[in-house]
C-alpha cells in the first residue's frame, strides 16, 4: 500500500481500514472453519480453542485459557461449562484456593482433540495454499510488528 496523501489521511474508507480488514478476514476464516467444529463435532469456536490450548498446556485455569487464547473470561466460561457437562473436560479445584480451578482434556476431550488438529492444520494448508515460503515468513514478521506496535499503543 502505498502511503496516502494528505486528503487521503481525513478520509476513513471503511473497506481499506486496515482494522476491519483484518477483523472481516479473521471472521471469514473463522465462520468457515466453524462450520466444520459445529457440523461434525458440535463445538463453538471458544471451545475449539479451550480444547486446543488444554491440549497443549494441560492443567490450566480458565483464566490462563482465556488469556492465551485472547477470549474474554465469560466466553472461556461458558465454554468450559459446557465442555464438562459434555464428558470432554475435567476440573479439580485447587487444594489451597476453592475458588481457582485446574482444567484437563478428558479422554473424550483428548480424543476429539487428536481428531480435530490434523482438520485444522489441514484447513490451514489449504488456506495458505498458492502462498510462498518468503511471503509467509514476511507476513508472520507483519503480524508479529503489528501485535507488538497494537499493546504498545495500549490495546488487546
Amino acid at each position: 500500500m502505498d502511503e496516502p496523501d494528505d486528503k487521503d489521511a481525513d478520509e476513513l474508507i471503511l473497506e481499506d481500514f486496515l482494522p476491519y480488514r483484518l477483523a472481516v478476514l479473521s471472521h471469514t476464516v473463522s465462520t468457515n472453519i466453524a462450520r466444520t467444529y459445529d457440523k461434525r463435532f458440535g463445538l463453538s469456536i471458544p471451545e475449539w480453542r479451550v480444547i486446543a490450548i488444554l491440549g497443549r498446556f494441560p492443567g490450566l485455569s480458565a483464566v490462563d485459557v482465556a488469556e492465551r487464547t485472547m477470549l474474554d473470561k465469560v466466553a472461556v466460561s461458558r465454554a468450559v461449562t459446557k465442555l464438562i457437562k459434555n464428558g470432554r473436560l475435567d476440573r479439580q479445584f485447587a487444594d489451597a484456593d476453592r475458588r481457582r480451578s485446574i482444567l484437563n482434556l478428558s479422554e473424550e476431550g483428548r480424543k476429539l482433540h487428536d481428531e480435530i488438529a490434523p482438520l485444522a492444520l489441514r484447513f490451514e494448508r489449504d488456506l495458505l495454499q498458492g502462498i510462498s515460503g518468503d511471503d509467509l515468513e514476511r507476513f508472520d514478521r507483519v503480524i508479529e510488528r503489528l501485535m507488538a506496535r497494537s499493546r504498545l499503543l495500549g490495546m488487546p
